[in-house]
């Protein structure tokens, strides 16, 4: 029978978690509540993760990898995909360090629109048709024979920013000169244009070992910046699960129709897939269709998958690192579970720093949590690194960024669980901070 019990021989783990955002600290909590986890560092944190932070930056591979070796780090896990797309887990495992995320080559999934267009293809993985263009004026010429509405992403890595879907032709060209005139930097050099879909979205999660898929929950995030998915895209301003139109024969569709024939495909490629597989997904009328992969956790969604997780999140990740997910099940908490974000002033043109961020304590049942992301802390002491450490709240927490908290709540419905999350930010003090107030709406009874 599968199981998250430890395997015969497993021990306690010191643990390295790579990354500074929402998504490091909500994974930070869970690892932390491991009966498993000895030790744990967060490299290099925000003021939630205080109490395990290491100031070593994340594109610093060779000092996280020395500092691992050092400390006798029996796994790594990285939370972002701008390591994994440079190469952290190729570093690490050069060094005989172990490691959970994809190398390069497959973070290529995310790090590129076409390389992962082009693999759903050959993989008959279902899809938005598209167009891959490295030339101005050829993309401009296709979308004047064409038209409106289309999509148009930036190749390459745009922090959640770099799609745009374009109701108009001014709009759809608009966001090609923004991409391909040096909007995204390097990530902007190729555009993907993609047929325009119409559909319930909907975020997936598969840990995965290089063979094995093992489905996790499925989340809606959203991305829009104000109420009622008005205003411009962001890196996510909330999200909750599961999605009351979620369900098993949902999920075998998918894992059968994309998770596996992806894992395949990567492994037929040469570059077998270990770690996080998370699959965006629109819900058309024609059946799912996948919009784009990512290559980790994603943030918000984490917030709420780990809430929601019963099983020990230790062995699951040890099991990944180690191809032996086909061991593993997992279990959930009943009902639901909602994650609200709130930003600073300004977000997501700009952000508004320095401004003294208050969160009152939190029970620690497990039921609730206020997750740091763009925070700093400015004074005091942390306790090393041990487990158990508790969040920094109070005096010294200051807004560093965009996104700065993410407010999340579990409940036996999701309007309970809206109401805690929307009690809890009520209690926090942080002027001028915005935030939508419609998270999880979408999934309550009409």
């Amino acid at each position: 029978m599968n199981t998250t019990e430890p395997l015969p021989g497993q021990t306690n783990l010191t643990i390295l978690l790579v990354g500074s955002g929402g998504r490091e600290h909500a994974l930070a909590w869970k690892l932390a509540q491991s009966p498993r986890c000895e030790r744990l560092y967060v490299a290099s944190g925000n003021a939630g993760t205080a109490a395990w932070n290491v100031d070593i930056a994340l594109d610093d591979f060779i000092g996280l990898a020395d500092f691992a070796l050092e400390k006798g780090v029996d796994l790594t896990v990285v939370g972002p995909e701008g390591p994994l797309c440079d190469g952290i887990v190729d570093c690490f495992l050069e060094r005989g360090l172990r490691i959970f995320g994809p190398g390069r080559a497959a973070a290529q999934l995310e790090g590129s629109k076409a390389f992962a267009k082009d693999l759903m293809r050959l993989a008959g993985i279902p899809t938005a048709d598209y167009r891959v263009f490295d030339d101005r004026a050829e993309v401009l010429a296709y979308l004047a024979e064409h038209g409106a509405p289309v999509v148009v992403k930036a190749d390459g890595l745009a922090a959640g920013k770099g799609a745009v879907v374009a109701m108009t032709l001014e709009e759809a060209v608009e966001a090609v000169e923004r991409i391909m005139g040096g909007g995204f930097g390097a990530a902007g050099k190729r555009v993907v244009v993609e047929e325009y879909l119409v559909g319930q979205e909907v975020s997936f999660f598969c840990l995965c070992d290089g063979q094995t898929a093992l489905p996790l929950m499925a989340a809606q995030d959203h991305k829009r910046l104000l109420d009622y998915d008005e205003g411009p895209n962001t890196g996510g301003m909330g999200a909750y699960g599961p999605p009351a139109f979620w369900h098993k024969a949902l999920e075998d569709e998918i894992m059968s129709s994309v998770a596996n024939p992806t894992l395949r495909a990567m492994a037929e490629a040469g570059v077998p897939f270990v770690g996080v597989l998370f699959i965006g997904l629109i819900l058309t009328e024609a059946g799912p269709k996948v919009l784009e992969y990512n290559v980790r956790f994603g943030d918000p969604e984490t917030q709420v998958l780990m809430v929601m997780l019963a099983s020990d999140l230790v062995t699951l990740l040890e099991a990944g690192a180690e191809g032996s997910l086909d061991k593993m099940d997992l279990s959930w908490h009943p009902g639901s579970a909602v994650c609200v974000v709130m930003a600073s002033a300004g977000y997501p043109e700009g952000s508004t720093k320095g401004v003294p961020v208050v969160v009152p304590a939190v029970p620690a049942d497990g039921m609730k949590a206020v997750f740091h992301a763009a925070t700093a802390y400015v004074g005091g002491d942390d306790d090393g690194g041990v487990c158990g450490g508790g969040v920094v709240n109070g005096g010294g927490v200051v807004s560093s960024g965009g996104r700065v908290l993410g407010v999340t709540a579990r409940g036996a419905t999701l309007a309970q669980a809206r109401g805690e999350a929307y009690a809890l930010v009520e209690g926090i003090e942080f002027p001028g901070a915005c935030y939508r107030k419609d998270i999880g709406s979408k999934g309550l009874p009409v």
